[in-house]
């Protein structure tokens, strides 16, 4: 891919007497730019379909006269931004003949980059062989046979130097051949499918400069069938990292002092974020949504680093299309009641993430135990001790075919850029599926791929934190609860002493802003198997009767009155199982209360607590 002071870079197949060696690519070309020309040139395949982060702006450098025109992103090189098919017609197809340009809206174009010249050749080539671009047809299944006769007659040109070098780009593709079972194909959709996998197949197009990109966000939208052809490379287009943000904060803002400042009243006389500090604080965002984050930071408007946040965690959830949820967590560790040896565990892992030794950092924690023992809010606690971001993975399955695929497929990109984040799956058990899972077309058995190899993933430790919620560990698949993954299982259980119940009461208020002392609290047996979810319940009925009563303060009669009053749910045999489920998936021993502990540690403890738990579980299934 030379470069030149008056061509843009290009990518040709190498002259006959150079072959094997790829001509050199510019150094500020994008990973899977390089990719895409490696390949290209390897002679394997001449169509490529590119996904990810598919509409966001790419940099271009423009040589500068300083530079002596080398085409270098150095020196003094001036940057430029623009669309993906602006880059692939002017960088990466630049001195090609043809360059052309179809999606379902548009129809057919020509592309040529802002080249004017270039593209009334272009206008007079294409006019001369397919006629007016006004006749031109729009659907693509009669396009697509228009452009197969063409490519046919180009490479029947017997003067090897009037055949021309063409490159077909399709946007949207997902729309041209869409993900479906091959009895829901549409006629007009299998034959463009067919038609794509022949050309993908042809060896007289991977010997001349002929190529075809689509392009399409999601790689889950576009058929399986072309996706996992041999002849056909899909290569993902990732969201920009640190130093890409970086580039672009310097190149977007101002030389002066920027609007944006890290407190209120800015940083100094005149000080702001600089532009490596957005760059840090950015992460997770394309370069257009960090544009718009820019921009509210202009005309005179400041915007600290609250805002900031804010304005960061509203772009990645519109970016993830909902699919993702920002919590703050507004508590630590300190505020958890109990479960001193899982605390302890969970504050040495939270030191080694802040002190960034990611290597000695759990891939994952599964938190199991009966319903209304606290999994979320222990989660939320812990990545608030952190310091770095939780999301909350939301349903992204759908009803039709490919869309959950495509959704999980969005959601762990943002992840990977995202990270540091700790990532909560609620109900963990029925979100995740199996790879045995049927009935649903083998949805949920991709679904579980894709988690379990993101989790299983090392180059994320530390930097994608996942923690599995849910009171059926046993309804989980091994394979994500295995070392490695989902590695350390925490139970957790009821207060089962009073001195516990008492300070889950204290705790309680403090979390609900109602004023609570020792000695307003009534005695409560641990009998009662009170969840956590429970005593929460009982603070806010008594703040409830206080203020029907016309009382700003809840008193010990009202406390006394709502736990008199409040009639837990049933225990029965579901919550046992759940219990005893929790303690045969616990990974350390001392994460046990006493009483469970011994049971364990008895011989043959587990075997019996294992005879119990599958007793209850077919008790309750028939």
């Amino acid at each position: 891919m030379p470069t030149t002071s008056d061509k843009p870079p290009v990518m040709e197949k190498p002259a006959p007497d150079h072959a094997g060696r790829a001509p050199e690519l510019p150094a500020w070309y994008p990973a899977w730019a390089r990719e895409l020309a490696d390949l290209y040139f390897a002679g394997t395949t001449c169509l490529f379909i590119l996904h990810g982060n598919v509409h966001d702006l790419i940099r271009c450098p423009v040589p500068s006269p300083s530079s002596g025109g080398e085409g270098k992103a150095e020196g003094g090189d001036r940057d430029r931004y623009c669309n993906l098919t602006e880059f692939l017609a002017s960088q990466v197809f630049g001195s090609w003949d043809i360059v052309l340009q179809y999606d379902l809206a548009k129809g057919l174009r020509p592309l040529a980059g802002g080249d004017g010249k270039r593209l009334q050749a272009m206008v007079q080539a294409l006019t001369a062989r397919l006629g007016d671009p006004g006749s031109w047809p729009r659907d693509p299944e009669n396009l697509l046979l228009l452009l197969d006769r063409y490519l046919e007659r180009n490479l029947l040109e017997e003067d090897p130097a009037r055949q021309k070098e063409i490159a077909i780009i399709f946007d949207y593709a997902q729309y041209l051949v869409p993900s479906s079972d091959l009895p829901q194909l549409a006629r007009g959709q299998s034959t463009n499918l067919v038609r794509l996998l022949g050309w993908a197949q042809n060896p007289y197009f991977k010997r001349v400069n002929i190529a075809f990109c689509l392009i399409a966000d999601r790689l889950a939208d576009v058929n399986d069938r072309l996706v996992q052809s041999p002849h056909v490379a899909a290569i993902e287009i990732p969201l920009p990292d640190r130093t890409e943000r970086e580039r672009f904060c310097q190149w977007a803002l101002p030389p002066h002092p920027q609007p944006l400042s890290p407190e209120a009243g800015g940083r100094s006389e005149g000080g702001g974020f600089t532009a490596a500090e957005l760059a840090e604080l950015s992460n997770g965002l394309s370069l257009l949504s960090l544009n718009v984050l820019l921009s509210q930071g202009k005309g005179g408007k400041r915007v600290d680093g609250t805002r900031f946040r804010q304005l960061k965690k509203t772009l990645i959830e519109r970016q993830c299309r909902g699919l993702l949820e920002f919590i703050e967590p507004k508590h630590t560790l300190d505020l958890v009641v109990g479960q001193q040896a899982a605390k302890d565990r969970l504050r040495q892992d939270a030191e080694l993430l802040s002190r960034g030794q990611l290597d000695a950092a759990p891939m994952g924690y599964l938190l199991c135990g009966p319903v209304g023992t606290g999994k979320s809010f222990l989660a939320e606690c812990y990545a608030g001790s952190i310091g770095i971001p939780c999301v909350k993975l939301r349903n992204f399955r759908s009803k039709y075919v490919g869309e959950t695929e495509g959704n999980l497929e969005q959601v762990l990109t943002v992840l990977r850029s995202l990270g540091p984040v700790v990532v909560l799956i609620d109900e963990a058990d029925a979100a995740l599926g199996t790879r045995e899972a049927e009935g649903d077309s083998g949805t949920s058995s991709r679904v579980f791929s894709m988690i379990a190899s993101q989790m299983g993933d090392t180059r994320y430790r530390g930097r994608i934190v996942w923690m599995l919620l849910t009171s059926r560990p046993d309804l989980l698949p091994i394979d994500l609860k295995r070392q490695g993954r989902a590695e350390v299982h925490i139970p957790m259980f009821y207060p089962y002493e009073e001195a516990e119940i008492r300070e889950m009461f204290l705790v309680m208020g403090r979390k609900n802003k109602v004023p609570l002392t020792p000695e307003m609290l009534p005695a409560v047996s641990p009998d009662r198997h009170l969840s956590g979810s429970d005593i929460e319940s009982i603070v806010i009925s008594a703040r409830r009767r206080a203020l029907a009563a016309g009382r700003p303060q809840v008193t010990k009669a009202d406390l006394e009155e709502a736990v008199n009053d409040f009639i837990p749910s049933a225990q029965g045999l579901e919550k046992e199982m759940q219990e005893l489920a929790a303690v045969l998936e616990c990974t350390q021993l001392n994460f046990l209360p006493p009483h469970w502990r011994e049971k364990v540690a008895q011989p043959g403890g587990r075997s019996r607590l294992q005879e119990r738990f599958v007793a209850i579980r077919q008790l309750l299934e028939e």
